[in-house]
């Protein structure tokens, strides 16, 4: 009886210590601008936790774990963060520091630096558009969490980067560019739904993909859009085509990553994060 109590308790101990499994492994960058993995209570219901009084992604990892599965906002201060689940409780997980790199680029048009006044006006109304998409939370699992990369190409601009524009200072670059040529075909990393697909001032064509709770992938500066808002897309299915539509210097493919409103390093993603 004794030795049944003792293997008993020894197996209890390895669960409730069990190595974390695969998506978090991969997933787990708590930095700025990365993603928070935070093991949840095990139960038969997703726990329905919010980051920032915005709902987070939440999966069960493996048949065995619930896990939380946070982006955290580039300019998030170093230190504790708190993820409050639905019975008020809160779980606490700490965000490291990671050291953004510098670019500087040379643009001919001036306008793509400091708008005039009309462009502004439609910067704003085409801001309001996206920030819209961002938002978007659907109840609809992701089909995959280790992304297929979009295209085949080497990585050029990372994530992250602190960007001059004309030696001015303007927002880091809050995605990922592909430098491939013109035309090359864009697949979608996973399955989701098309749910924004518009021209704007900066992203030029643009197209926001919705894979499900939270996750966002949003394609920008296509020479052309194959999709239609709505339309449902299979893992690998052709989003459009690469140009140097909007504030582009050259054609290449950028790329963000969106979670519960959050941009996040889409290497993460793809397996070639690099702290």
């Amino acid at each position: 009886m004794r030795l049944l109590f003792s293997v008993c308790l020894l197996l209890c101990s390895a669960s409730l210590h069990a190595e974390p499994g695969f998506i978090s492994r991969l997933l787990n960058q708590p930095v700025p601008g990365g993603v928070a993995v935070i093991p949840l209570d095990e139960g038969s219901q997703s726990p329905a936790p919010r980051y920032q009084d915005k709902p987070v992604l939440v999966v069960k990892e493996e048949g065995r774990q619930w896990i939380a599965i946070v982006g955290i906002p580039l300019k998030s201060k170093l230190g504790e963060h708190r993820l409050v689940l639905a019975d008020g409780r809160t779980l606490t997980f700490n965000v490291a520091d990671r050291h953004y790199r510098e670019q500087h680029i040379k643009l001919k048009n001036k306008r793509q630096v400091n708008p005039d006044p009309d462009d502004l006006a439609r910067i704003q109304r085409e801001l309001a558009e996206q920030t819209q998409a961002y938002q978007t939370f659907s109840a609809t699992q992701p089909s995959n969490l280790l992304f297929d990369k979009p295209v085949q190409g080497p990585l050029s601009s990372p994530f992250g980067l602190r960007r001059f524009f004309n030696g001015e200072e303007r927002n880091p670059h809050s995605g990922l560019d592909f430098a491939v040529g013109a035309g090359t075909p864009i697949k979608s990393p996973a399955a989701g739904k098309v749910i924004l697909v518009g021209n704007y001032f900066f992203n030029g064509n643009t197209v926001f993909v919705d894979h499900g709770q939270g996750l966002i992938s949003m394609f920008c500066h296509l020479s052309k859009v194959d999709v239609t808002p709505g339309q449902s897309l299979p893992r690998g299915g052709i989003v459009g085509r690469v140009g140097a539509t909007g504030r582009a210097t050259g054609p290449h493919l950028h790329w963000n990553v969106s979670l519960n409103d959050a941009r996040v390093d889409p290497a993460i993603f793809i397996g070639a994060f690099k702290p």
